[in-house]
This record gives structure tokens, C-alpha cells and sequence, in this order.
């Protein structure tokens, strides 16, 4: 076993090799922004399905009028959504520099709006850590579909088994896990950047919409009443708006980089907001221009084309065969081992999230445990499993997920970023141009509290409200774990009386028949605890007032093996085994409560493993139910059985 772990997973890291895991900034924007940028696959797509189900239940020659004025649309959607991008970028990369050791929204909201909002803060973002895998992940899988139909019907065994190898490369570590992933991301990019040309030259070449079609589009337009235009438009700028999740991601991992970490994080988030802008726009744009749309399945358990897959055909033209089908395969390969390794990025984020709310016991401490490739192991697993029980039980399909998916992310940055505004009144003596940045980090905080509101209300029938419920609920669950933890440190605070040895011990030990594990258990209770020891037996074949011709020949041989250690019975006419020593154990407690009790447990252990389930678990049942009695010690004396 320790060799398979070694093979799958590389040699154990020691404390002192954390350097090895620094990141470059090549590989920090594929493991960072990996996310964000694989988002212009699924965002452009949620924008023309929202103006799509405008028109559901309208007739053909009502939906075939109104269809050019809303989907006229998209392309002010996508303007709006990069201004925002672009404010983001600028406010995260002033909370790169004033948190170098990581300034997540869990962190910014800690230090300067206390305790509730920071966990508010951590519970958006780990809810949308999960939902990023589950999300990003099926869309990927989308794609490939896309192109090979025959895939359809297995997209919850396809993604669960990405969800998996993500995993695993991630239990291996960052830097290994990021050097995987920059193929599939950089090839995604380049091949975005290919087809946005090709399609620019085919758009311009061939023609957009003539003048006279852009002002009967506009004319239909106004003939809407302006709250229905004010209402299409927040649903389709909410929607669009899963193109801005991962942006926060650098900023959380910003010692991942090789020093000076700041700086060179800084550059990374500069060159994730152009690529995302760039490509995001001209998604949106090329499909408003050459005509492609995009709606949701009516049926949740059948996954429909995607949007990129549809731009692709139009773009490259007959995918048949030739060149076409090349770069159409290609730019849906890519599409789909961009989007699966884009759950890298939560990771890269939430093993360190969870692992700072388990120092601070929010969470169980066990997060902030690092396993053998200085990764926290247990986050990592906990993602796997929570991500692919949502696949499962939403069939993986985007059109379900990616609803429920932008309330956390907006949560946090409007955290964040009022955090930030906070962090530059209190510095405003020391930090110059203090005010420009909290202008900077407040038009941030305004913006995302704003679309946070706008996707609370235009998505909450659409799945929002599931992540409003459990937000407040994760909330309830960190602050009962933090007074646990506080009560459990004030319980086992010691006091000068607890350094003072007992006055008596008394030791039981526990038989069932006589045997060479028994005899070492008498040794060793003989020898803590001197003449105060007993054998206690259960009789299961007594009548209540005999014992059963079992315990009278245990009795005889007894006197050989006992080394003068008393041996009482307990008669169980029902045959239980484990309440009648739990209950003459209480009784022992009651009558002498000073008394230091010491319950001993013989038990042998088979050579190998699958011998031990050919015998019952009798003393793993006791145990566990002392483990519950108070001021009871239990003893294992463990006889190894050689080969």
C-alpha cells in the first residue's frame, strides 16, 4: 500500500522543502486563473439562454419579432460585465499587495469586519469552490459530448472520473499539478485567439446585420415597456456574470508564488483580466454577429450542445472532414480539458480556505493538516466527494449547476472588497494615496454588491436559493464548531489538583475463555495495578442462578492460568454481552467512586487482514462503549498471531 501511494501520488515532502512547491507565474496563471478564463466557454452561453427564455410559451411569429431585439442585447451585457471585470482586477490586485501572505475575502472580512461577515465570507466561497468543480467540470464535459455525440448518456460516469483525476494530481501538489495543467490552458487560449480571428475576418467578410435590421431591432426594442427591458437585461447580466468567477483566486494563493510572491501575482491577475476580457467580448460579440444562440434543455437529464461547439461549426464552416474538422475537434478538446482542469483552481483555494478556518476552529483542525506532498490532503478529499455528489444527483448538467453558481462569488468580493475599504481608513496615516484605493476598493464593493442583489433576485427561483439557505446554515455550523472547541480548551485547562496521583486503581480484566492473550493481560494488570485486580466473564448460559458447565470448567482451569487473580461471572439469561459489563462496571463506579478504574481488554490480532473478519468484533464493541463511560481507562493488550 505505502508503495502504490508513493507511485500514484510521488515521494513524502519534508517540512523544510516548501520552496520546491513555489510557482512561476507560466504555471500560476494555469493553475490560478485556470477557472476565470475557461468561464468564456459556459458565460456567453448563460446570457443567450436568459434573452432565449424570454420567449418561451410566445407563438413562432411573436418570438420570430421579438427574438433580434433581445438578443440585440448580448453584446451590452458582455460591455457591462467587463467594465466590471476590469474594476475587480484593479481593486484585487490592491488586495494582492496589501495581503502578501493571502488575502482572501475570509481574511480581508476577518481583520477588518469582524467575525460574522468573515464567516459569511468563507462559507460564499467554499460553497462556490464546490460548485466551480461540479460546474466547470460538466461543462467540460458538455463540450466533448458536443463533438462526439455517442458520449451522450454518460456524462455523470465521464465527469465523476475527471472529478477523481483532478484529485489525485492535486494530492501530488501545486507546482506538479500546475505543470499538467498549462497545456490544456494555454492550448485553450491559443485556440480561442484563432477561431476569434478566423471568426472576425468571416463576420466582416461576409457582413453582420444591415443598418436598416439594427434600427427595426431597436424600434421593437423600445416597443417593450422600460422595467421589462430593465428586468431582461439583470437577467441576462446576472447570468453572464459566471465569467467573473475565479477572478478572486490569485489573490487567495498568493503564496503559491516564487518571491517576491506580491509582484508576481500582481502580473498574473494584469494578464488574466486581458485574456478573459479579450475573450469573453469576442465570444459575445462573434456570436451575436453571425447569428448563434443558445437554450436550455427542457428535459434536466439530457445535456444540450453548447454554444461554443454551435460558434465553432459557423465559424470554421462544414466540420466534416479537412482542416474544419481538425481545428472544430481541436477547439473542443481543449474547450473540454480547459474546463475539467479549471477545478483546479478550487484545489488550489479551498484546501488552503478550509485549512486557515480550521487554525482559527471554524472547521475541524484536521484541514489544516498537511499530508506527505505538504498539500492539505483532507480538504482536497472533502472537495472530491461534496463535488461529485452534486454531479451525481444533478445528472451533471450546467443548465441546473450554473444557476446556483455566482450568489457565493459576489458575496465574497462585496465582502472583500468593503474589507478593503475598511483596511485603508485604518491605515490612512501610513499608506499613501490611501484614499484613491479605498475610492478603487469601494467602486468595487458598490459594483459586486450590486450584481450580488441582481442575481439574488433575478436567479432565486432558478436555484439562488438554495445557496442563501445554506450560507446561513454553514454559518450556524463554524460558530457551534468554534464554541466547542472553546469550551473543549476551558475543559482540559489543568489545575494544580489534577497533579496529585489517585489513592487507589483497581483493574478489570475482560474474559472470555482462557487463552495465551489472557494470561499476558493478567501480567500486565498485575503489574500496574498490584493486588487490585479482577477477571470478569460474562455467562451466557446461565439461568440466572447457576453457572453454565462453560464457566465451571473455565473455573477449574482457572486455578492453573488466574496467577491468583479472582474470577467472577455475570449471568446474561438474554445473552448480551457488552450491557452486562457496561452495567457492572457502573455499579463498581458508584460504589467506589474515588477509586481509579482501569478496564484491560485481552485481544488477538491475525496475521492477515482478511483473517480478522472470520472473527466477531465483541471488543471494538466494548471499547466503544466505555469510550462514552467517564472516568473509566481502557487498556488493549493486543497477542500478534504469527504466519
Amino acid at each position: 500500500m505505502a508503495q502504490f501511494r508513493r507511485v500514484l501520488l510521488g515521494r513524502r515532502l519534508a517540512s523544510d522543502e516548501t520552496q520546491h512547491t513555489k510557482i512561476n507565474n507560466f504555471v500560476g496563471l494555469a493553475v490560478f486563473s485556470s477557472d476565470a478564463l475557461s468561464s468564456v466557454a459556459y458565460a456567453t452561453q448563460e446570457i443567450m439562454a436568459s434573452l432565449s427564455s424570454n420567449l418561451q410559451g410566445l407563438s413562432i411569429a411573436a418570438a420570430a419579432v421579438l427574438a433580434p431585439s433581445l438578443f440585440s442585447l448580448a453584446p451590452w451585457v458582455a460591455v457591462g460585465i467587463a467594465a466590471l471585470l476590469i474594476i475587480l482586477g484593479i481593486s484585487y490586485r490592491q488586495t494582492i499587495h496589501a495581503y502578501p501572505t493571502g488575502g482572501g475575502a475570509y481574511i480581508v472580512a476577518l481583520e477588518n469586519l469582524g467575525e460574522y461577515a468573515a464567516l459569511v465570507a468563507g462559507a460564499s466561497l467554499l460553497t462556490d469552490y464546490v460548485l466551480t468543480v461540479a460546474a466547470s467540470v460538466s461543462s467540460g464535459v458538455q463540450a466533448i459530448t458536443s463533438a462526439l455525440p455517442y458520449l451522450h448518456g454518460h456524462n455523470v460516469t465521464i465527469t465523476i472520473g475527471c472529478i477523481v483525476f483532478i484529485a489525485i494530481a492535486n494530492l501530488r501538489g501545486v507546482k506538479e499539478s500546475g505543470a499538467i495543467f498549462s497545456v490544456p490552458t494555454y492550448g485553450f487560449v491559443a485556440l480561442m485567439m484563432i477561431m476569434l480571428v478566423t471568426g472576425m475576418v468571416r463576420a466582416f467578410v461576409n457582413g453582420g446585420p444591415t443598418p436598416q435590421q439594427v434600427q427595426n431591432s431597436v424600434e421593437q426594442a423600445t416597443n417593450l415597456s422600460g422595467f421589462a427591458i430593465v428586468w431582461i437585461f439583470m437577467r441576462a447580466y446576472s447570468a453572464g456574470c459566471t465569467a467573473l468567477t475565479g477572478v478572486e483566486a490569485i489573490s487567495n494563493g498568493v503564496q503559491a508564488f516564487r518571491n517576491p510572491a506580491e509582484r508576481n501575482a500582481a502580473k498574473t491577475m494584469i494578464w488574466m483580466v486581458l485574456l478573459l476580457g479579450i475573450m469573453f467580448l469576442g465570444i459575445t460579440f462573434l456570436s451575436h454577429r453571425l447569428g448563434v444562440v443558445y437554450a436550455h434543455s427542457s428535459d434536466p437529464s439530457i445535456v444540450a450542445e453548447s454554444l461554443l461547439s454551435k460558434l465553432a461549426k459557423v465559424i470554421y464552416g462544414d466540420v466534416s472532414h479537412g482542416l474544419p474538422k481538425v481545428m472544430y475537434l481541436l477547439t473542443q478538446g481543449f474547450t473540454f480539458a480547459v474546463l475539467v482542469v479549471a477545478a483546479n483552481t478550487a484545489y488550489a483555494d479551498f484546501p488552503r480556505l478550509a485549512a486557515l478556518m480550521g487554525r482559527d476552529a471554524y472547521l475541524p483542525k484536521q484541514f489544516a493538516s498537511q499530508g506527505d506532498r505538504l498539500v492539505f490532503s483532507n480538504g482536497i478529499i472533502i472537495l472530491t466527494f461534496v463535488s461529485c455528489s452534486l454531479v451525481w444527483l444533478l445528472h451533471a448538467n450546467t443548465d441546473l449547476l450554473l444557476p446556483l453558481y455566482a450568489l457565493g462569488v459576489f458575496t465574497g468580493f462585496t465582502l472583500s472588497q468593503t474589507g478593503m475599504v475598511i483596511h485603508w481608513i485604518r491605515l490612512k496615516k501610513e499608506a499613501a494615496h490611501w484614499r484613491t484605493k479605498a475610492f478603487i476598493n469601494g467602486l468595487g464593493a458598490i459594483t459586486a454588491g450590486i450584481v450580488m442583489l441582481d442575481i439574488a433576485i433575478t436567479k432565486f427561483v432558478h436555484g439562488a436559493w438554495v445557496v442563501a439557505v445554506l450560507i446561513p446554515v454553514m454559518v450556524m455550523f463554524f460558530f457551534r464548531i468554534h464554541r466547542h472547541y472553546i469550551g473543549l480548551t476551558a475543559k482540559l485547562a489543568a489545575s494544580r489538583l489534577d497533579a496529585v496521583l489517585p489513592s487507589k486503581h483497581h483493574a478489570i480484566v475482560l474474559v472470555s475463555s482462557i487463552h495465551k492473550g489472557v494470561v499476558q493481560a493478567l501480567r500486565y494488570a498485575r503489574l500496574i495495578s498490584g493486588d487490585r485486580v479482577e477477571a470478569l466473564t460474562v455467562d451466557l448460559g446461565s439461568d440466572g442462578f447457576n453457572e453454565s458447565p462453560a464457566i465451571q470448567k473455565m473455573r477449574a482451569d482457572w486455578m492453573h492460568y488466574g496467577m491468583g487473580v479472582p474470577l467472577r461471572s455475570i449471568p446474561s439469561p438474554y445473552r448480551k454481552v457488552v450491557e452486562p459489563i457496561i452495567d457492572e462496571i457502573e455499579r463498581f463506579q458508584q460504589a467506589e467512586p474515588e477509586v481509579c478504574l482501569t478496564v484491560i481488554l485481552p485481544e488477538y490480532v491475525t496475521s492477515k487482514w482478511w483473517e480478522r473478519f472470520l472473527h466477531n468484533q465483541m471488543a471494538f464493541r466494548i471499547k466503544a462503549m466505555l469510550m462514552l463511560r467517564p472516568n473509566v481507562i481502557v487498556t488493549t493488550v493486543r497477542m500478534h498471531i504469527p504466519d
